[in-house]
């Protein structure tokens, strides 16, 4: 596994890496996800036992997902249940009352960005930061509810002194990939990176020489194995109720990330088109 995944939470590694797993595999991972604190509080023998496979098969397993053994498995899953923030999908209940849903999604929210710091790669967030600002022109695309993610970017590098634009619309998009060049730099924001619409229009970007970056939740997702440089959130909802949440809350987080980033590098420039833009809402 490599080193990014590796730093992974491990309920998150098990998530991103479900669709590689055989079906033994796949029974285990899905012991694990639908109940961690059982795990902790079981023996492999046991596990193996109550699976139907050999204690070898969970041992394989815990190799597999980046643990030295089952022991060392159980110990993440203690620490990360330790932690304050807690899976929403978990923790909501039908007799809470509105602040402890309140109390419940901001914790959620919370944790998701802590976790998401935690893997952040250094080395890809400068590539990032790097290439924006020397690229001729920025595009940002999203599809769904990543869309409003693109629009949230494009609202705040108009505030840059760089050249930038933003494309939701499957069309519009795959139009505006045949007009990139070697000199610009697309990025490409997607929860899950599996999109067949956004794979392609990666493959058109690409194919003008143009520099990509994916933000995506999946390290083992097709986009983010594909695009130059890779930003992974982390969220940890299963239900469909609520997956989406954190996921946007750290999509626009690594948004504003690269922003800052950039009117610091340029800070002089960029803060004089802060003020034309304030002087202009106040005409």
């Amino acid at each position: 596994m490599g080193t990014q995944l590796h730093s992974f939470p491990c309920l998150h590694r098990i998530q991103t890496m479900y669709s590689e797993f055989s079906a033994k595999e796949r029974k285990i991972a899905d012991y694990i996800l639908e109940n961690p604190q059982r795990l902790v509080h079981s023996t492999i023998n046991q596990v193996a036992d109550q699976l139907l496979v050999a204690d070898a098969t969970v041992f394989r397993f815990c190799k597999r997902i980046g643990f030295s053994g089952f022991q060392a498995l159980k110990i993440a899953l203690a620490a990360e249940a330790a932690r304050p923030g807690k899976n929403m999908d978990e923790a909501v209940k039908d007799t809470d009352n509105e602040k402890a849903v309140a109390i419940k999604v901001f914790e959620s929210n919370i944790q998701t960005l802590q976790d998401t710091i935690h893997t952040l790669n250094q080395k890809h967030l400068h590539e990032a930061v790097e290439w924006i600002c020397r690229a001729k022109h920025i595009v940002f695309y999203g599809c769904g509810s990543a869309s409003v993610i693109a629009l949230d970017a494009l609202e705040k590098f108009l505030q840059t002194d760089l050249a930038v634009t933003a494309y939701t619309d499957p069309h519009l998009q795959l139009l505006s990939a045949a007009r990139c060049t070697k000199e610009d730099v697309a990025v490409f924001i997607s929860h899950a990176g599996a999109d067949k619409e956004m794979l392609k229009l990666l493959q058109a970007v690409q194919k003008t020489g143009a520099k990509t970056i994916a933000i995506t939740q999946f390290a083992k997702s097709p986009l983010s194995q594909k695009a130059d440089v890779p930003l992974f959130t982390v969220s940890q909802e299963a239900d469909f109720r609520f997956s989406s949440f954190s996921a946007r809350i750290v999509q626009l987080s690594l948004i504003d990330t690269l922003y800052v980033n950039v009117m610091l590098r340029y800070k002089d420039t960029n803060e004089e088109i802060l003020q034309k833009g304030k002087e202009t809402y106040t005409v």
